[in-house]
């Protein structure tokens, strides 16, 4: 069993982590460090025994806030080495097929990282293998929770039998669509709500070349801008991309026919042709749909001292950030910190938790709408353009004054909430500057012109 952080001796409580995904397991692997019982229920099966669902997407964008908390629990070196490609930018795809770069971070070279989603999940739940106090249970559906006593059942999924369990603390890290949070949501002063874009998204893959290699260059986002939609493509180990076009449910239901889909893809993203193939492109299109994209805003986040949700069951957010899984991530170390500073006093750690978090919470979630905006449209404006040349230059020259935003939110812990407080003064004090400037300009030429 893995030893305890120096000096801790705090009291040892029973937990159940509700969602064996990413965020549950990595909350796990934190529990299981300061010397809980914890005990993981999964809907689905083992994850490590399980092909790639379909729809849901295969890799993720891995940055700051998430490599801390891999840091936490031992992980980011063999993650960031071994697994992760680093991507140092966007690569603009233009409509004539050619590109051009826009860097992340041109001052530091900063990068974030693809990372395969069954890779890292797999990853957390071998690492809790090494934690006696972490026991897994798959094939587990939450039927029912009476939250104030951490009271849960669950059903086998294969023999239909029925689970009762009992906790100290619940946690639901259990998704967008969390059981977790529809228990939680019977209680009164519970705040919800969900959004539905009206954008979907469907998978593509351009494979690797004949010889094994990339087809594009690899370190870097592909982006091909659309103005209402666009097409994003991430690179993965075995050098193919996952590709995903994200567009209104209303395009998607025009291309019913094969030449419709040539015919677009011919049109609007003419150089992912020959790197697709025709026949993958009609194969991988037409064999499955779109899937929908939502957004869950909620608070709070805990019952008393006897249940909380994190990760998507508190927070989902579109995906246009790449800001979900290390937003989830995050609330992992913060409940961490806050357990060592409470010495793992639950009333104290869950109400802190839950009055601040969902602050930044919210404060992404919009982030990540708007970027959705930049990406499929903003990117190709020359005032986009400019207003990124003079964040670099300003940030370059003043690196303790001036954060871009998208700086502060991929390659700084700084909270969400305060990183939009930041871009909003900064555009207050561009505003001024080009006030002032127009002010003397005008005074210029009239004192040239008397």
């Amino acid at each position: 069993m893995a030893s305890l952080p120096n000096g801790h001796t705090a009291k040892k409580l029973d937990i159940v982590v509700v969602g064996g995904g990413l965020v549950g397991s990595l909350e796990a692997l934190y529990l299981a460090k300061r010397g809980h019982r914890v005990r993981l229920y999964e809907y689905r099966e083992d994850i490590r025994e399980t092909p790639q669902a379909r729809g849901r997407s295969i890799n993720l964008a891995l940055s700051i806030r998430g490599r801390r908390a891999l840091k936490d629990v031992g992980l980011e070196q063999h993650m960031i080495e071994n697994h992760g490609i680093p991507m140092v930018g966007r690569m603009i795809h233009k409509l004539d097929g050619t590109t051009y770069a826009i860097p992340y971070d041109a001052r530091t070279n900063q990068c974030i990282y693809s990372v395969g989603r069954n890779y890292l999940n797999g990853m957390l739940l071998k690492e809790s293998e090494n934690y006696e106090n972490v026991e897994r249970y798959f094939n587990h559906k939450l039927i029912e929770a009476n939250l104030k006593k951490g009271s849960l059942t669950f059903t086998k999924t294969d023999t239909k039998e029925e689970v009762k369990v009992n906790a100290d603390l619940v946690i639901g890290a259990d998704g967008a669509f969390s059981a977790v949070r529809k228990a939680m949501m019977k209680q009164p002063l519970f705040d919800y709500s969900q959004k539905y874009i009206e954008h979907g998204y469907l998978e593509l893959c351009i494979p690797s070349n004949a010889n094994g290699g990339f087809q594009m260059p690899a370190n870097y986002l592909h982006i091909w801008p659309r103005g209402t939609f666009m097409m994003i493509a991430l690179p993965n180990q075995d050098c193919s991309w996952t590709v995903t076009l994200f567009m209104p449910f209303t395009n998607f239901k025009k291309l019913d026919s094969k030449e419709k889909l040539l015919q677009f893809f011919e049109k609007y993203f003419p150089d992912s042709i020959p790197l697709i193939g025709k026949k993958k492109l009609i194969e991988d299109f037409f064999s499955g749909s779109p899937s929908p994209l939502v957004s869950v805003k909620c608070r709070p986040y805990n019952v008393d001292d006897k249940a909380l949700i994190i990760g998507d069951a508190a927070h989902a957010v579109v995906p246009f950030y790449g800001q979900g899984m290390n937003a989830g991530f995050e609330d992992c170390t913060l409940l961490d910190q806050l357990m060592q500073k409470y010495k793992d006093d639950l009333p104290r750690v869950l109400e802190e938790f839950s009055d601040t978090r969902w602050k930044d919470t919210y404060a992404i979630s919009d982030l990540a709408m708007y970027n959705y905006v930049e990406m499929r449209d903003l990117v190709t404006r020359p005032s986009y353009r400019i207003r990124k040349a003079f964040d670099d230059l300003i940030f370059w020259a003043f690196p303790n004054f001036w954060v871009p935003l998208y700086n502060s939110v991929t390659f700084t812990t700084m909270p969400y909430s305060k990183c939009v407080e930041n871009r909003r003064w900064q555009n207050k004090v561009l505003f001024s500057v080009i006030v002032a400037f127009m002010i003397f300009t005008m005074f210029g030429l009239f004192y040239v012109r008397n």
